[in-house]
């Protein structure tokens, strides 16, 4: 039941149940299928990066995306301009498509910003802050859905104008009382609104199948919503299928969900050790159904050039560089800026215990002397 095109090996092969959705894969032009390729491959040379400058002391934490790069793609190139985007904290190629600096998730895991970018600027692309605390952002994003049909921002049947928001959490998320508590409301009030769940098999180190007795797409079937499961790894497929129920939920036909089966090839974050609860032969098994091979076996068919390739690869090169070029160049924070963006307005709290650290701070003037 779960929808595919391309097969591992890179051939075109749509499943059955992925006929509904033809159409969308097939106006996709060389250039598209090619974007969402270097979408792919250049983020996870900046993943790569990130992970290395971890360990050498430059981040707090990372979190890998390396295997969940299709189920991100597809489904970021499937929203509209006008779509408001919650993202966990795994969505780096999410966070870039819509226009965020990856420098500003640099930021945020160095411990240098207190959530890496402003929200409300229009060139992040409608992308509210990554969520660390897991599930949290679902009841938020199901809370902005009601509000977009509340002031009549969807609905209207004008897929170019009506609004709708993508909310991104995990299997281990899915779990969770708030995931559940934002479908109860999404359901019972007709959200624009998709629920995209990337089963990546492990939350940290529980098993889907300890999680669950029952395909996760399920659950959220089971609130009503309709709901369907694809192969994460095929960015075609998530692609259409996100595009499809994007634009019924933005038009009048309430949430819809989707559950991308994908793996998490790297480690939960980089505090984690996978080698501690996974098997080489089901690391080896996922990498055979890699989601960049499996696009590039796809293109090289159609046509594309060696040359393609190699400036792809240029391009993840010249990313990784530059990250690590201006993580050198980031200032510590300010003592001062954790009482910023706490609220939205001036707070007298926050004013007060501003005051006092720089009371505080002033009471070690001349101790040296």
């Amino acid at each position: 039941m779960t929808v595919r095109f391309l097969e591992p090996d890179g051939s075109f092969a749509p499943t059955p149940e992925a006929e509904r959705y033809r159409a969308l894969v097939d106006d996709l032009d060389d250039a598209a299928l090619e974007q969402m390729y270097r979408d792919m491959a250049v983020i996870r040379a900046f993943d790569r990066q990130a992970t290395l400058l971890q360990r050498q002391g430059q981040l707090a934490l990372w979190p890998p995306s390396w295997g969940q790069e299709a189920a991100q793609v597809g489904s970021a190139r499937a929203a509209r301009p006008q779509d408001t985007i919650f993202p966990s904290y795994r969505e780096h190629v999410v966070a870039k498509i819509r226009g965020v600096d990856l420098i500003d998730i640099i930021k945020l895991m160095r411990g240098a910003s207190h959530g890496g970018w402003d929200p409300s600027d229009p060139k992040n692309g409608n992308t509210r802050l990554y969520t660390l605390v897991l599930g949290t952002q679902v009841p938020h994003a199901t809370g902005y859905a009601m509000g977009l049909k509340f002031d009549g921002k969807s609905g209207t049947g004008d897929v170019e104008t009506d609004e709708a928001v993508v909310v991104y959490y995990g299997d281990g998320a899915a779990s969770e009382g708030d995931v559940h508590e934002a479908m109860v409301f999404a359901a019972s009030y007709g959200t624009p609104e998709l629920f995209f769940l990337q089963n990546n098999q492990w939350a940290i180190s529980v098993p889907v199948s300890t999680q669950a007795k029952a395909p996760l797409v399920e659950r959220s079937a089971g609130y009503g919503i309709p709901s369907v499961q694809v192969d994460g790894n095929d960015v075609l497929a998530s692609y259409a299928v996100s595009r499809m129920l994007l634009d019924e939920a933005r038009t009048g036909g309430g949430p819809r969900a989707i559950e991308a089966v994908t793996y998490r090839m790297g480690a939960h974050t980089t505090s984690d050790d996978p080698t501690k609860y996974r098997t080489k032969d089901e690391e080896a098994e996922w990498a055979r159904r890699d989601p960049i091979a499996r696009m590039r076996a796809f293109l090289a068919a159609r046509g594309a050039s060696e040359r393609f390739f190699a400036d792809v690869d240029a391009e993840g090169d010249a990313l990784a560089a530059d990250t690590r070029t201006r993580i050198a160049q980031l200032a510590d924070p300010l003592p001062e800026s954790m009482f910023a963006h706490v609220y939205s307005e001036d707070h007298p709290v926050m004013a007060e215990q501003a005051q006092w650290l720089r009371s505080y701070e002033a009471s070690f003037e001349g101790d040296a002397k």
